[in-house]
């Protein structure tokens, strides 16, 4: 007999029992396309060490020769025992998160891993219990979900091996075959590294802003030899204040809103106007305009989007000077949900309405803010007389990070030059530099590095005022490609008074008690 429908509606469906449906062991493979870009991921090893209590975290790039070989981010926090990794390393674990947490679904580790990587070692050591670890290698994981054990020896190893960030606890995460790193052609780590590390520098330093900006915490990027274990490349990631403009685009802002959402209460909009044709990293350099107005929202101190309007309107060009601060409320709400890889949040249509009743102290609406960013950027727009400074070619290794990001600021870049390298190096005792080219690099002579270093342990960023004078002398012999006589002849002049100076220094050294 056909099936009949009853004439009731059952608004509850029934049933007749229940069974247990584990995942399939290639539910592993999901992990690796959960569409996370590089820089993402790293950062959702960052938060890990953020709630783990870390004041230092290292992201550490393994060369050998000319190959990368492995990925590592070393914290010290306050580390996993062996039944803490075992609940970090299950996919699907369950484990409790305090308010302010920035982990959220507990499968950042392994989604954000396997998402670039093949195998996933984790190493951890609390001040009560021994180093341990556990590894997923997505081959086997996939076929039985089976994790390894590390043996204890090596882990001991290598938490001895990076004593100078981790003392009586914290974690190693170690990606190897990182699938990026197997793209980089013969030749080219050099580059693939710079470019790397640039775009990961601007995404941490702009997505944990709040976090760089305090004194008690410090994020660093370094590239080491394997072999030698000498630090190739060292960065200290700067904080990049998406609101972080010296004086507003018009007087009066930033001003508070409040928004009546449904379902979650009263929020607060923190609405900025920025200064028009700012030449700011935290402006400019952080991605196209029109894709950084609107909204930046945050879930206890960790940026979770970096603008966009969620559907409330379209990207304007006449918006590009609007950013509006929210911070997500701490209880649960079923208005906002944070994607699982941390770059955005869904709002529902209750958010769209609470915006439209929005006002400042004064009664002012969310509407007339937006009006008043729009007239400051077509003003700026009728004004013709600006002064235009000279794209340059950006510096490299072997300058201070904060000294890279002043001349970011300061001046515009040129796109798909490699940056300028400063080296010291052995040379003949009559000259203080030289210049190649074809290579983009400053050679510098090391017999007179200490006299720019004042006793000081010298460092692949050292000397920072000396390589940030020459490079603000030389880069445009980079820049205009061949040599001519009388720019040959202007770095002769400059050898020659520096080489004098340096002596003098040198000489200064000697002479001090």
């Amino acid at each position: 007999m056909p099936y009949q429908p009853g004439t009731d509606w059952q608004f509850d469906v029934p049933t007749s029992g229940s069974k247990r449906l584990p995942p399939a062991a290639r539910y592993v493979e999901s992990l690796t396309h959960q569409g996370y870009s590089f820089e993402a991921a790293i950062a959702d090893l960052i938060d890990n060490s953020i709630d783990a209590g870390a004041k230092n975290v290292v992201v550490s790039f393994l060369r050998d020769d000319d190959r990368l070989v492995s990925l590592l981010v070393i914290d010290d926090g306050h580390g996993m025992d062996d039944e803490a990794l075992d609940v970090a390393m299950t996919i699907g674990g369950q484990r409790t998160y305090t308010a302010d947490a920035l982990g959220h679904f507990g499968a950042g580790l392994k989604a954000a891993s396997l998402s670039h990587s093949d195998a996933l070692t984790v190493i951890s050591r609390t001040k009560r219990s021994p180093a341990t670890g556990r590894r997923w290698v997505t081959a086997q994981a996939q076929d039985d979900f089976t994790c390894d054990i590390v043996e204890a020896r090596y882990c001991q190893g290598l938490i001895d091996r990076y004593d100078g960030v981790i003392s009586w606890h914290g974690t190693i995460v170690r990606w190897d075959g990182v699938r990026a790193f197997g793209t980089v052609t013969a030749g080219q780590t050099d580059r693939f590294l710079n470019e790397t590390i640039e775009r990961l520098e601007t995404h941490l330093g702009l997505y944990l802003h709040r976090f760089l900006g305090r004194d008690d915490f410090h994020l660093d990027i370094v590239v080491e030899d394997v072999r030698t274990r000498e630090e190739l490349d060292h960065r200290g990631v700067e904080e990049i204040d998406p609101f972080g403009y010296r004086i507003p685009g018009r007087a009066g802002f930033p001003r508070s809103y409040k928004a009546p959402i449904e379902g979650v209460g009263e929020l607060e909009l923190e609405a900025h106007i920025w200064p028009p044709k700012s030449p700011l990293v935290a402006f400019r350099g952080i991605g196209p305009l029109a894709e950084r107005q609107g909204f930046y929202i945050y879930r206890n101190d960790r940026l979770v989007q970096a603008g966009g309007w969620n559907g409330t309107r379209s990207g304007e060009t006449h918006h590009n000077l609007a950013r509006v601060a929210i911070n997500l409320p701490p209880q649960s709400n079923r208005v906002f949900s944070l994607t699982v890889k941390k770059d955005g949040v869904n709002v529902t249509p209750a958010f769209a309405r609470g915006l439209e009743q929005a006002t400042d102290v004064d009664g002012g609406t969310f509407m007339q803010y937006l009006r008043e960013a729009e007239q400051v950027y077509r003003d700026a727009a009728r004004r013709s007389t600006e002064v235009q400074r000279k794209e340059v070619i950006p510096p490299g290794k072997g300058v201070d990070p904060k000294i890279k990001r002043t001349i970011r600021d300061e001046l515009p870049t040129l796109e798909g030059e490699d940056p300028i390298t400063f080296r010291w190096e052995s040379m003949s005792s009559e000259v203080f530099f030289d210049i190649d080219r074809e290579e983009h690099i400053v050679r510098l002579n090391k017999e007179y590095r200490q006299a720019f270093n004042s006793g000081r342990r010298s460092g692949s960023n050292d000397a920072p005022t000396l390589k940030a004078m020459l490079y603000l002398m030389l880069e445009k012999n980079f820049r205009m490609g061949r040599s001519s006589a009388q720019r040959d002849d202007e770095m002769a002049l400059w050898n020659s008074i520096l080489l004098s100076a340096a002596r003098c220094e040198l000489t200064r050294g000697e002479e001090s008690p």
